[in-house]
């Protein structure tokens, strides 16, 4: 019996037990029909309770009245149990209802036995994202994941193989694709594939930097912190605040600068821009198929991410993309008859994000005004619509349909970035094949698709 069957087959019989018990006031009296029926909820879990999960993960999806989140997994107690106090304020704040029984825990398997929950927010460090959303895929739970897909090609694989054998609905979290915050890249990317600047040759892309940092000595670990389950399926190191996350507060943490757990801006942001690439270009299902680069690494200190680099991309499609982090922070399609550029503006996801290089650069721009203000004919080329990623998340789980950024298109756009992450390692030309996901005739290229895991993990 599958998750969904469970779900059916408990709303029969053990609804009122269970809301009341769980959240309070949230019993739905049976006059209710339609959209917000009982049986239209979605029962969610979040997995990591941190920055991205408290900014945007967690207060995007409850904004929608059809979701009820009960449980919270963090590896730091702390943590965990703040995320249970932000959660029942939300509902106050925003629900005007009081909740009780929000499930805390510490290992996210154990919120994964749990049948009632549908599906979970996994809002974790890039190195723990694929373990637990294989593990909520083969526990019946559809996920929303954050971008990027995964911390190696191999195991980004390893993911988008599970979600299409086991049928989940797994959506990346590339906002960039959704109407709302930023309605010009959709935009953007439908004047680009219905040949407003003609034939696409060139792409630049911009993404901002990470500096590098001085050494941090050894500290106790927190008696909050479960750090080994925090390290997870990488290598032991010893625990500094700097490589984790700040005990005060909800800032920037420093894994983001750590290569043992991300790979730094190049999947960063790239995960984001080289997606927007994707989508202009209708090369959602490759990758590049030539790439070299080079990047300047810190030599010494605790953070060891890429700093300046330099990466060129040539695509079979004869279009080359360049990635810097001197372009302005955003993508610029160069066409045969015009370019178009596409920003955030000076918009961030958080606070403490990096700002851009081009602070006042527009979100849309053009080599003639008049190509933004073209119609595009019911006869052309429309991208999926998605008004915003959580919401079309949510509706992909009733309807079953596939999400605006599904695990293979996530997986590829991961790829792009880790193919030009190894490339800033080696002093050569690479030969990547999309297809077989394999480097031609580079062993040691090849050697990097991959990395081994701590044995509980594996």
């Amino acid at each position: 019996m599958n998750n969904r069957q469970n779900r059916r087959n408990f709303m029969k019989t053990g609804l009122a037990g269970f809301a009341g018990s769980v959240l309070s006031q949230t019993i739905v009296p049976g006059s209710v029909i339609g959209a917000n029926a009982p049986s239209n909820r979605i029962y969610l879990g979040a997995i990591g309770t941190g920055r991205i999960s408290r900014a945007h993960d967690m207060p995007e999806t409850l904004k929608y009245p059809n979701t009820e989140l009960f449980a919270v997994c963090d590896v730091d107690s702390k943590r965990a149990r703040e995320g249970k106090e932000w959660v029942e304020q939300y509902y106050q704040k925003h629900r005007k209802k009081s909740i009780t029984g929000v499930r805390v825990y510490g290992d996210y398997r154990e919120l994964l036995a749990d049948e009632r929950i549908d599906a979970v927010l996994v809002s974790t460090p890039d190195h723990w994202h694929v373990i637990p959303a294989i593990d909520a895929a083969r526990a019946g739970k559809d996920i929303y994941l954050q971008k990027p897909a995964s911390l190696t090609i191999a195991e980004g694989r390893e993911l988008s193989n599970e979600i299409h054998q086991t049928g989940r609905i797994l959506q990346i979290g590339s906002q960039q694709r959704s109407v709302s915050p930023w309605p010009q890249f959709k935009r953007a990317c439908e004047l680009v594939r219905n040949g407003r600047i003609g034939e696409v040759h060139t792409i630049y892309i911009g993404l901002p930097g990470d500096p590098a940092g001085d050494g941090e000595p050894e500290m106790p670990v927190p008696d909050n912190l479960d750090y080994n389950f925090w390290l997870g399926p990488t290598p032991y190191v010893y625990y500094t605040e700097k490589r984790v996350h700040p005990q005060a507060d909800y800032s920037r943490p420093g894994w983001l600068r750590c290569e043992q757990f991300g790979a730094g801006m190049i999947t960063g942001w790239g995960a984001h821009h080289i997606d927007t690439a994707h989508w202009g270009m209708g090369t959602e299902f490759t990758g590049p198929v030539e790439i070299k680069a080079k990047a300047e690494f810190p030599e010494k200190g605790l953070w060891n991410v890429h700093g300046d680099f330099k990466v060129q991309a040539e695509y079979e499609n004869g279009v080359t993309m360049h990635l810097s982090g001197r372009y302005p922070n955003g993508v610029k399609f160069v066409g045969s008859e015009g370019w178009i550029f596409v920003s955030r503006g000076s918009y961030s996801v958080t606070a403490s994000d990096p700002a851009s290089v081009a602070e006042n650069a527009k979100a849309l721009n053009a080599s003639d005004p008049a190509i933004l203000t073209s119609d595009i004919g019911t006869d052309e080329i429309h991208l999926y619509e998605s008004q915003e990623q959580h919401g079309n998340w949510l509706d992909c789980i009733r309807s079953r349909c596939q999400p605006v950024a599904p695990v293979e298109v996530g997986h590829r756009s991961c790829s792009a970035c880790l193919v030009s992450h190894i490339a800033m390692k080696l002093p050569r030309t690479l030969y990547w094949d999309p297809v077989h996901e394999r480097f031609r005739n580079d062993d040691e290229a090849n050697s990097m698709l991959s990395r081994p895991r701590r044995l509980q993990w594996r």
